[in-house]
């Protein structure tokens, strides 16, 4: 039950930055397709995906840090649960 609980706190912790900020762009995209009455879907498409490619890029260090980290915290509790 335990790694359960950690693998899936560092998987919404790991993801959370990139869904944050897709969420963020979508909802100002689609303030400004309502107050322009502009309805084309690659221009919510498109900024969503740059948005979510540059906080990847720049979050990406911490991301695999923290995978590294649980992936090792796994390893060493091996001996205990294999008991």
């Amino acid at each position: 039950m335990d790694i359960g609980r950690q693998a899936l706190f560092t998987v919404v912790l790991v993801s959370s930055p990139m869904l944050g900020l897709g969420l963020l762009v979508g909802l100002i995209i689609g303030i400004l397709q309502a107050a322009t009455s502009v309805n084309e879907m690659t221009l919510t498409f498109v900024p969503k995906m740059v948005a979510v490619f540059l906080i990847l890029a720049a979050t990406f260090p911490w991301m695999a840090g923290s995978i590294i980290e649980m992936t090792n915290s796994l390893w060493t509790q091996i001996p205990i649960y294999s008991r």
